[in-house]
């Protein structure tokens, strides 16, 4: 997520999302090496060398956020975390509750770290971040391959804390996995800002249509399964989880998902408050970011900036979950 572009090493506040025909376009990461954990690639995985730079707010950071909790890796990699509002220059390092500091390259803005890494970058500016202290670059900006590093990269360094028991990427549930988080991706992790930034009417009945009825595809196959890929979570159900849990407190309002609620959905409500009961999962949702950013930083969908007081949504409710494909 990122309003406002580099173009030569020179930022550019504002600019177009969408085509001719009022559809969102969201376009390719530009950062993608890969840490390995035997050093093929130029980025070993080692204790101390790299550094994640995430927003609160954003799902796709989010994602790395929980990977590196449910690891064991924040004494590994450690982090910085922008404020919640998009303004003029983008993400931005502030003071304000919930936020951590760039005591790497001391940035401002998200931006400069872009132009460290590349002095005549043209494109994005994003998070998740993932950078190497050791070469001052980049390493990558996706956030599907960066849980993915943390979830099978560091399982061979003895890192004291490192949790190199716990699997999301099993291998005889990889093609699966893969296929899974493709499968969700365009209707529904990206089908919520498709909708949501759409500005044309075709363009957003498409997308609310495709997202909607991807969600209800999971609402019949998470009756039958725990998870998305069967038995046994996954980096699959960790890509789910932070597109549901913004869902009913922002894309429902904001972005007009609001044919039904996640809370309307028995299989995924519980699936999803599950999820967030996994140990270590709270710590990364914080929901007073998720709000301020969608509502405050998006003025051509939200211009009054109002941030809406509720919804009330008991996540620490219990869930039936245990008992789905028990028998």
């Amino acid at each position: 997520m990122g309003l406002g572009i580099l173009k030569d090493g020179k930022w550019i506040p504002e600019r177009d999302q969408e085509d001719k025909e009022g559809k969102f376009i969201r376009p390719s990461t530009t950062f993608r090496d890969k840490i390995t954990a035997d050093g093929s690639s130029k980025f070993k995985a080692e204790p101390g060398r790299y550094h994640l730079y995430i927003s609160w707010a954003c799902p796709w950071a989010c994602r790395t956020a929980i990977l590196r909790e449910l690891k064991g890796l924040q004494d590994v990699i450690t982090m910085s975390v922008v404020g919640a509002e998009i303004k003029d220059n983008s993400w931005e390092f502030t003071d304000e509750p919930g936020t951590i500091p760039d005591t790497v390259n001391n940035a401002q803005y998200l931006w400069q770290i872009y132009l460290k890494a590349d002095p005549n970058y043209s494109g994005r500016v994003t998070v998740p971040v993932l950078w190497d202290k050791q070469t001052s670059t980049i390493v990558n900006n996706e956030s599907r391959e960066i849980i993915k590093m943390f979830d099978t990269e560091f399982n061979d360094c003895n890192i004291l804390g490192a949790h190199q028991d716990i699997d999301f990427y099993p291998k005889d549930l990889q093609d699966k996995i893969d296929e899974t988080i493709d499968k969700i991706y365009q209707p529904i992790n990206n089908g919520v800002y498709r909708a949501g930034f759409a500005t044309s009417q075709t363009a957003y009945d498409e997308a609310v249509t495709e997202l909607f009825t991807a969600l209800e595809h999971w609402e019949k196959i998470l009756e039958k399964q725990r998870y998305l890929c069967g038995a046994q979570i996954t980096e699959a159900d960790w890509c789910m989880f932070t597109t549901l849990f913004r869902f009913d407190a922002v894309y429902y309002v904001h972005f007009k998902c609001n044919i039904n609620r996640i809370i309307d959905y028995p299989n995924l409500w519980n699936y999803l408050k599950e999820l967030y009961q996994y140990p270590g999962v709270k710590e990364t949702c914080n929901l007073d970011h998720i709000k301020r950013h969608y509502y405050k930083s998006h003025p051509k969908v939200n211009p009054t900036r109002i941030v809406p007081k509720g919804p009330n949504i008991d996540f620490e409710a219990p869930h039936n979950r245990d008992t789905v494909g028990a028998g």
